[in-house]
This record gives structure tokens, sequence and C-alpha cells, in this order.
């Protein structure tokens, strides 16, 4: 595929107004480029301001096999393929000498049909742990080594925490209090949040063996291993030579960062393995974290605290992507229900305007 000049020039302006007017992360930046050469690709590397609502129609059709092998992408791929694209267009309209060429009409056709974004967008339950799965894997390590001791408040920590596994790969020992069970989230400490942003989170007591691991995980390191508040909370592995020299060996931990989150996911499928367990994903520690919370929820006070406790501006991000239930949950709520309209059992008139209050302030956001 030849390259045009032209087409370099306009991209790499995009790009820089990516990242430096619109903040984006090089991840995102890289998932337009890529959307960006599928569209070159199917043009044939014409010039982007030749852009018609006819050629967005036929490039949906080459999505659905763009190398005529049969093999289709996802809707999912499609669906942000696109989105990349028509951001892309909008912002092409309005450069000089583009204007006239590119209709908001044109741009518009850059979507999949109702149905396929409804499925792609809709909400669902998300497999996660439950409180007893994470005591029994925590229960499975025994405590023989500072790793062992390490990655049993690792996985307390998890669930605790409700933290993302960038956020606690980075986090500093001194941004959790183990008195308060504070953490501070705090980007220029180091944390790598969501969005930067800047956030305490309060460790959820939803059981006092899990809190004891973390706290005494903590002590450790700062009484024993004697590191300091600028070393990690969740040390990487020190890796010396073992005997002979044939082969290298973990022994005990170091005052080193974890480079991402890859050690976070591999501890966990060990652990799992080991314990004869099912292995999940880190993040979906998150959705148990706000399962289990929820279920203790009885004012929408509680439920806007546990939001926030997420780093979430508004509850209705945190009930739309992280409250749904699953089918078992569901019956089980239903079930225990009184429906008899007991005077103990019915929401107070004014929790239920705090609430329709919330709601609203979150459509209003979306």
């Amino acid at each position: 595929m030849k390259a045009n000049v032209g087409n370099e020039k306009v991209k790499r302006s995009y790009f820089r107004w990516l990242r430096e007017a619109k903040g984006f992360a090089e991840a995102t930046v890289v998932a337009v480029e890529r959307a960006l050469s599928r569209w070159e690709e199917f043009v044939d590397c014409e010039d982007l301001g030749r852009f018609t609502a006819g050629k967005a129609v036929a490039f949906k059709k080459y999505l659905e096999d763009p190398a005529g092998r049969g093999l289709a992408l996802s809707a999912n791929s499609r669906y942000h393929c696109l989105h990349h694209l028509r951001m892309f267009f909008q912002w092409l309209s309005t450069q000089p000498g583009f204007k006239s060429r590119i209709t908001a009409e044109a741009i518009s056709y850059l979507t999949l049909d109702r149905r396929t974004v409804q499925a792609i967008s809709a909400p669902g339950p998300k497999k996660c742990p439950s409180l007893e799965y994470v005591r029994t894997l925590v229960e499975s390590i025994e405590v023989r080594t500072e790793i062992d001791q390490r990655d049993r408040a690792l996985i307390a920590f998890l669930l605790l925490s409700g933290m993302r596994d960038k956020a606690v790969a980075s986090l500093p020992l001194g941004c959790f209090d183990p008195r308060t069970l504070e953490v501070r989230q705090y980007p220029k400490e180091g944390v790598d949040t969501k969005f930067g942003k800047s956030f305490v989170t309060l460790l959820v007591k939803f059981d006092s063996q899990l809190i004891d691991c973390i706290v005494d995980w903590a002590r450790y390191l700062r009484e024993v291993k004697l590191f300091g508040s600028a070393d990690p909370l969740f040390p990487r592995c020190k890796v010396v030579q073992g005997e002979g020299g044939f082969m290298f060996e973990a022994q005990g931990v170091e005052p080193v960062f974890w480079r991402g989150t890859g050690s976070i996911r591999q501890i966990l499928k060990e652990r799992t393995e080991a314990a004869g367990l099912d292995y999940y994903f880190p993040h979906s520690f998150r959705h148990a974290h706000v399962h289990l919370a929820l279920k203790y929820c009885r004012t929408a006070e509680q439920m806007k605290a546990i939001s926030q406790n997420l780093g979430h501006e508004h509850v209705g991000t945190t009930l739309t992507s992280y409250g749904t239930l699953d089918q078992y949950r569901i019956g089980e709520i239903i079930r225990d229900m009184d429906f008899q309209g007991t005077k103990d059992s019915l929401v107070s008139r004014q929790e239920v305007k705090l609430l329709e209050k919330i709601l609203r302030q979150y459509k209003k956001s979306t």
C-alpha cells in the first residue's frame, strides 16, 4: 500500500491534537491509527478529503471480511473502528480545506445498525469471585516465605479496595495508612489511576482476616524490610542465581515496582491453579467488590459513598458498569423481598427523592 504524503500530514496533526489537546493515552492514539490504516487500505490511500457517504457504507461491508478470506472482524472491533473514524472525520470537517468537502450527513453513515450497537453496549452480568472464594484462595497459601505473605495480601487487597490493577501495581507503601485503612490514589505520588484522577479509597471490611493480611504485610515491609514510603506496597520478587549458576530463582522481594500488571495476573493464575480454583482476571475482583458492597447498602447515600470510594463521579456508572446482577442473585433478591409492604421494608420517600436526584445527574452527564 503506497503512502499518501498529504494524508500523513493530516494524520500527524490529528494524533498531535489527540495527545496534546484532548489528553488521550497513547494506547487510544494507537487504536485510532489502526482504524485509519484500515480506511486507507480500503480506499487505496486516496485523499482523505474524498470521503463520502457511499464509501462509508461500502467500508462497513468491507469490515465484515477485510482480508477476503471469510475471517470477519467481531462486531465489537467494527464498532470501535467506526467510532474512531467518525471522531476523526468530524475533526477533519472543521479543518481548513476540508470544511466544504466533508459533510456531517456523510459522517453519520459510519455507524452499525441499532440492533448490533445495542447488543455491544448492553451491560451484562460479569463473572466474578465470591467472598468465600477469596477467603479460600488466601487460606490456601501457606506462608513459608515473604513472597507467600505478599501474594496473600495482594489477593485480599484486590477485593477489599476494588482498585484497578494498574493502580495496585504502582501503589507506594506511603499511600496506604494501616491505621485508618485509607488508600491515597494520587497520581502525583506515582499511582497510575484511570484518567489521572486523584481520590482516597477506604478498604471495605468484608472480612477481618483479609484486613489483617494487608495490615500485617504493610507493617512487615516497614519494620522488617525497612521499606520507605516511596517503595512499592506490592514489590517484585528478587531474582538471584541459584546454586551452580545454572538457573535463577526468586528469593524474597526487593523495593522495585512491577512493570505493568502482568505479574498480578501471573500470581493469580499460579495461586488459583495450586488451590484447584477457577481463575479470575484482576478486574473481576473490582466487580466482586461492587456486588458485595451493594448487598449492604440500605440508603441512596450509602450507594453514593461506595461509588465515590471507587473513584466514580456518578453512582450511575457504578450501577450500570459494575452493578449488573447474575441470574442467581436476581432470584435470590426477589425471593427475599417483602411484597406485603410492611413498614420496615419500605424505602423512605426521602431516600427515593435522593436516588432520583442522583440518577438525574448521571443522565445529564451521559
